[in-house]
This record gives C-alpha cells, sequence and structure tokens, in this order.
C-alpha cells in the first residue's frame, strides 16, 4: 500500500455524509463469504448479504437491511441470491506461457497416440509458422511410461522443427528437424543442470531435460513485444474468466518486463500481478538493479525475483536426498552452483527484493532452506522469502520453515495431479513430507496457494477442491491420497486469498473484504460453503470484479 492511503481514504470517509453517496455501490441480496482472522487467531468465515464499495474500495459487509439504511442513496445492484467471495490469488502462475499456449498445441492428458495425431493435425493449421510448438505430453500417461523420441515426431513427416515441452516444463521433445537446427548431436556438450538423453549408439533422443532445453530453445525466434502483449492480454482474460484477480508471475526475463511496463503505462492490465524477476534471464541483473516497480496498491508489482533450484518429479529433474526408485542411477539435478546461489541471495538482499525459489525435492528443499539460514537477519520476515513448490520436503526439515520464517508457497492441484507417479518416484516409504499441507499448517507456517499454470488448469477450484478432498475430480482415491494431509475448506480459502496475498506484501491492499481494502471480488454459482466438499471443482465463475469494476 502506498504511503499515506490509509489516513486519506478514512479521511474522506469521515467527511462524507454517509446516508447519500451517488458514487456509492450496494451490492445487496448476495451469499457473500471471506476469511477473516479469528479469535482464535485461526482464519474463520464470515458471512453477509451486502457489500457497499467506492472508488474501488470496500466501505462496509453486513445485512442488507443495515446497509441500504446507511447508504439510502447508493446506486442498489441485485445480486438475485448468487455467492459472492472476494478474488481469488493465485500465487504461482506462468502468464506469458499461459498467453502464448493458445497460439500453441496443448497436448495435456493426451494418450500417446492421440498426442502424434494432435500434432500432425495442428501442423497442417500452422504450415506458415517457423516452428510447430506445443505443451503438455505426460509419458507417465502412456503405456510403458516411457520417454519419446525423435523418430516419433519423424513419423509425422512434418517439413519444419517441432519442439514440445512435457506438461511440468521441465522437459522437452524434438523432431530431428528441430535438434538440427539447435545443432543438437552426440558431441553437444551438456549444460549443467540439464541432461540430453541418448541411445545406445550415443546420439540425442529428442528429450531435453531442465537446463539443457536452453540449447533449444535459443534456437527458437522469440515473440515479438506486440506477440508478448497480446499474449499477457489473452492470459488476463482467461484468469479473470476462472476468478482470479491477482496472479504471481513466477519468473519473467527482460522481453516479458518490458510488455508489462508498456501495458501499466496505457492502464491496460486489467488485474493485479505481481511478476518474480528470473535470475536466469539474460538482462537478470539490469531489472534487479531497476529497483521495485509499483506499490502493493498497483495493478503491477515487481518486488521479487525468483530461483529455480532443481528439476521436476515427473522428469526425474527433482533433486532428491536418495536415489529415484524407479531409476537409481540419478538423484535429479541441481540447476544452479553455490556460488550462483550466493551471488543471487546477496545481489536480491542488497536490493530488498524478495527471494522465492522453486525446490521440488528434498535435496533441493534442505540445500535452499540452508542458503536461506546463511543469509537470515532480523529483517528475514519483513522480506516475507518463499520456497515455491516444497514438494517433497525431509519431515526434519519442515520445522526449519517456521524457524526461518519462510512461506511455503504450493500448488494442491500437484498432489492429485502427481498420486499416479510419486510413489514410483520415491518408494512409499518417502512420501512423509510430500504434499504437507496439513503438516505445515499445524507448525504455523504461512501457506500460499496457487496452481503452476499451464502445467495444471487455471480453474483455482480445482485447487480448492484438491487441497481439502485429496482427490481428483473423479472422486479418486476413495477417502482421498495421503489423507492426513487434508486442509479445511476454511483453510484452502485463506491459501487462495489472504495466504497468497501476505506472499507479495498485500495483505493490507487484497485478500478479503474487510473495510478499506480493495472491492476485488467474483460472484459464483454456489455457496461453496453449503455443498458437498466432491463438487466444488464444478463451481462456475459468473462475475469477475476488480477495483469496483466488472472486468468479466
Amino acid at each position: 500500500m502506498g504511503p499515506g492511503f490509509l489516513p486519506r481514504f478514512f479521511l474522506c470517509f469521515l467527511l462524507l455524509p454517509l446516508t447519500a453517496h451517488c458514487d456509492t455501490v450496494l451490492l445487496h441480496d448476495i451469499r457473500g463469504s471471506h476469511i477473516v482472522e479469528g479469535d482464535s487467531g485461526k482464519p474463520a468465515v464470515e458471512k453477509f448479504s451486502a457489500m457497499a464499495f467506492r472508488d474501488g474500495r470496500v466501505l462496509a459487509v453486513g445485512e442488507a437491511a443495515d446497509l441500504s439504511e446507511r447508504y439510502k442513496g447508493a446506486e442498489a445492484i441485485d445480486g438475485r441470491g448468487r455467492a459472492l467471495l472476494p478474488g481469488l490469488i493465485d500465487a504461482h502462475g506462468h502468464m506469458p506461457a499461459l498467453g502464448l499456449l493458445q497460439r500453441e498445441i496443448d497436448l495435456r492428458d493426451m494418450g500417446f497416440a492421440e498426442t502424434l495425431e494432435a500434432v500432425k493435425k495442428f501442423a497442417a493449421t500452422r504450415s506458415k509458422a517457423q516452428w510447430v510448438t506445443g505443451r503438455g505430453w505426460n509419458q507417465v500417461l502412456w503405456p510403458g511410461g516411457q520417454w519419446p523420441s525423435a523418430a516419433d515426431l519423424d513419423t509425422l513427416e512434418i517439413p519444419r522443427p517441432v519442439w514440445l515441452r512435457r506438461v511440468d516444463g521441465h522437459a522437452g521433445w524434438a523432431n530431428t528437424a528441430a535438434l538440427r537446427a539447435a545443432g543438437i548431436d552426440r558431441d553437444s556438450p551438456v549444460p549443467e543442470g540439464g541432461e540430453i538423453l541418448k541411445d545406445a549408439d550415443g546420439r540425442p533422443t529428442g528429450i531435453l531435460v531442465d537446463n539443457a532445453m536452453s540449447l533449444m530453445e535459443r534456437a527458437i525466434p522469440a515473440p515479438s513485444q506486440r506477440e508478448l502483449e497480446a499474449a499477457l492480454g489473452a492470459a488476463f482474460e482467461i484468469s479473470l474468466a476462472n476468478g482470479l484477480t491477482s496472479v504471481h508471475d513466477a519468473g519473467i526475463n527482460g522481453d516479458t518486463y518490458r510488455a508489462y511496463r508498456a501495458l501499466a503505462e496505457r492502464g491496460a492490465i486489467p488485474m493485479r500481478v505481481y511478476p518474480m524477476l528470473a535470475v536466469d534471464a539474460d538482462e537478470f541483473a539490469q531489472l534487479l538493479e531497476a529497483g521495485v516497480v509499483g506499490s502493493a496498491d498497483s495493478h503491477l508489482f515487481i518486488r521479487s525475483i525468483k530461483i529455480s533450484a532443481d528439476g521436476a518429479l515427473g522428469s526425474r529433474g527433482a533433486a532428491l536426498l536418495e536415489p529415484y526408485r524407479d531409476r537409481p542411477q540419478t538423484s535429479g539435478l541441481l540447476l544452479h552452483g553455490e556460488r550462483e546461489l550466493d551471488k543471487y541471495f546477496a545481489s536480491a538482499l542488497e536490493r530488498g527484493f524478495q527471494i522465492n525459489v522453486h525446490a521440488i525435492g528434498d535435496r533441493a528443499n534442505r540445500i535452499v532452506l540452508d542458503k536461506f539460514g546463511k543469509y537470515a537477519g532480523d529483517d528475514s520476515r519483513d522480506f516475507r522469502h518463499r520456497i515455491e513448490h516444497a514438494q517433497v520436503v525431509a519431515p526434519e526439515d519442515i520445522p526449519r520453515f517456521e524457524q526461518l520464517d519462510i512461506i511455503a508457497s504450493m500448488q494442491p492441484i500437484h498432489a492429485t495431479s502427481d498420486m499416479n507417479m510419486a510413489g514410483d518416484r520415491l518408494g512409499e516409504e518417502r512420501l512423509d513430507g510430500a504434499y504437507a499441507w496439513r503438516t505445515f499448517l499445524d507448525r504455523g507456517i504461512p501457506l500460499a496457494a496457487g496452481s503452476d499454470f499451464p502445467v495444471e488448469p487455471v480453474n483455482p477450484f480445482l485447487g480448492i477442491h484438491a487441497a481439502v478432498t485429496r482427490q481428483n475430480t473423479g472422486n479418486e482415491p476413495e477417502g482421498g491420497w495421503i489423507q492426513r494431509e487434508k486442509i479445511s475448506l476454511i483453510e484452502a480459502l485463506h491459501a487462495f486469498t489472504l495466504g497468497a496475498a501476505y506472499a507479495a506484501h498485500q495483505e493490507e491492499v487484497i485478500g478479503n473484504l474487510e473495510l478499506g481494502k480493495a472491492a476485488d471480488f467474483i460472484l459464483v454459482d454456489r455457496d461453496i460453503f453449503a455443498i458437498d466438499p466432491k463438487e466444488l471443482w464444478k463451481t462456475r465463475v459468473l462475475e469477475t470484479w476488480v477495483a469496483g469494476e466488472r472486468v468479466h
């Protein structure tokens, strides 16, 4: 929140009469719910049937009769009994990737043969494109669960390079034309923190993992700023349609930074975005040196960095303390060395930036916690550093999040997506501390929730459903996967609202609908507190409002 904002707001609030405001809006006949801090210090749900707001700020929530009397001259909007929630916040998404995917092929949830057929059909519609690109394939879903190869794509006889990123974004699949365009052969050096899969004769198979993907992606023509702005615009629309009024964009480069700045200058960002500067971006040092952009009350607020410590579990790039159960010759990949991590931590802290680190495997989480411990100081709580994903954590390391004031930025839907392979990768006995939201909350560790879109669908209600039930949308498995780690609906909604707002230093501005906060809210087709939790994922967004304006 900008300095002096609250005093000015409340001065205005006190001086103007409360009985007749032509610029005040009274939304009534609603079934409103938001999360507040309860008497015990734990989150509680507060219900209301009306809300008054003016100039994009909440004036009051309460009973319709009381507010109607208090704001007699207000513009009245009949909510027609619909359910209202504060705007939802995704604490970990990828806006450029989501927007650019709209012009690529999305291969999520497809079988192997279906994937090849879809790529062939898509390529025919993109005959003028230099490259055929897409993402979303997942070999875990295919018979045998084996990696695909360039030869598989070559059978499609597409005369152009094809590059398809795995669903988690931590591996890619190329055809021979793409390998040739990127100059990748048996003699290509493998970047540290990456892997080029090879056949028995030492030839690249077409699969590149983690840092090795850079060898391919530097050969792909980068989108122009106009294309990036259009992609971000598409991502805004999709996010708002799904009830997200704020997104933490988990890692942007210089091109995306400039696109965001240009859109912000034109007032063309219709929601709130909290981008993190990616340390592997070519211009990272210059972007960091430029300093904080915006404030907690801005639609664009930049004051954090993003480091990826390891890869992902599905591609066996997550760095583990013990070898993979289903590939014992590897324990995963660390994407940065000790010196690099020290450089990034020191430079971010020097400039007052929050540090957010992707860590999925238990080894990566331990290394990152060690690094946070090394740089811990009296002001560590002010920074609100985060571990993104915190997916597999050694049980003895979980208390260190509390000791070091680290926020666990987690994606509940990852549990229901990964439950079909996590046991294979780790072994069932190593699942203690994996996807452990209940354990984190019981220790008082702040939890911010997100989806990691487009790795997962944008819809936040899928994540809320997964958090509460530990089941997929088919209500499987019975009772929930590792059901001891379920959390309540109140806790899940808190993680997608106030918890996420706190993780971006914005809890005084957004996260619920208390007096003076932004009138960011959504109308949905059901009261989520009055339905069977198994039905949560079916919730549909009817309207989305940001700062008192309907934007969807």
